[in-house]
């Protein structure tokens, strides 16, 4: 998908649906979401922008985002709060 295409907060919040669905239900590794979290960061502006915007060290977020970062919870919650979204979590 092209970063332009997840500016929107609906296609963003979507395409994010998207990535944690199509990981493997058996896998607890967060890699899928944590790639679509960068590129969605990306396209409202870059991780940068993102961080400061939440008042978090941008490098924070660098190490936060690849496949095999390791996120705090609180983390993630500030780089979606950010970017205009928020976690949510639902039953099985």
């Amino acid at each position: 998908m092209a970063c332009r295409e997840v500016r929107s907060f609906f296609v963003a919040a979507a395409y994010l649906k998207a990535a944690k669905e199509n990981e493997n239900d058996d896998d607890d590794e967060p890699g899928v979401l944590l790639v679509a979290l960068g590129r969605v960061a990306e396209a409202r502006g870059g991780i940068a922008k993102v961080a400061k915007a939440e008042g978090v060290e941008r490098e924070s977020f660098y190490r936060a985002l690849p496949a095999s970062g390791n996120p705090r919870l609180s983390t993630l919650v500030a780089v979606t709060r950010a970017m205009g979204l928020r976690l949510t979590v639902e039953s099985g």
